[in-house]
């Protein structure tokens, strides 16, 4: 844990990482100091970046996208041009929600959130293997949920 943290910034941390709608008073009070003191603190875990963002969870299935797809990804060439161009392509489709390089039998992992297979198999047809430098995917469909987007434990 870096030293700039102390008991209290780490106690807000957690509080917001299980509640990113807690007002500052609510925070304040439960971490036993000023909301003015409670604003700064907060501030400065914004611009040294402890939090990285706020944003709404959304429940897939109630906006037409609730089947998970994981996709395992192998390239062509493994050079750092066909990754970077691969990388730069990926970021421009939306339904991808993470892509992560990995080691092992693929290159990259994508995480993606579609209405149906129809919808998956069309989105592949269409978009996914023509990628740069796509020479496989394999197709992983979810059929449950375990764990999905836990909270850090620090």
């Amino acid at each position: 844990m870096p030293a700039r943290l102390d008991r209290i910034d780490l106690k807000m941390l957690r509080l917001l990482q299980n509640n990113g709608r807690l007002s500052n008073a609510e925070l304040a009070e439960t971490v036993a100091i000023s909301p003015a003191t409670c604003h700064r603190r907060t501030q400065r875990l914004f611009e040294d970046g402890f939090i990285a963002g706020v944003r709404a969870m959304i429940a897939p299935k109630k906006v037409a996208k609730g089947t998970l797809v994981m996709v395992g990804v192998v390239l062509d060439r493994s050079t750092p041009e066909s990754f970077a161009t691969f990388e730069q392509a990926i970021t421009r489709l939306k339904f991808v929600l993470d892509c992560h390089l990995v080691a092992g039998d693929f290159d990259y992992f994508l995480k993606i959130r579609v209405g149906d297979m129809e919808d998956f198999n069309r989105i592949h047809g269409e978009q996914l293997i023509a990628l740069p430098g796509v020479r496989q995917t394999r197709t992983f469909f979810v059929m449950k949920e375990v764990v999905d987007n836990a909270p850090l434990e620090f």
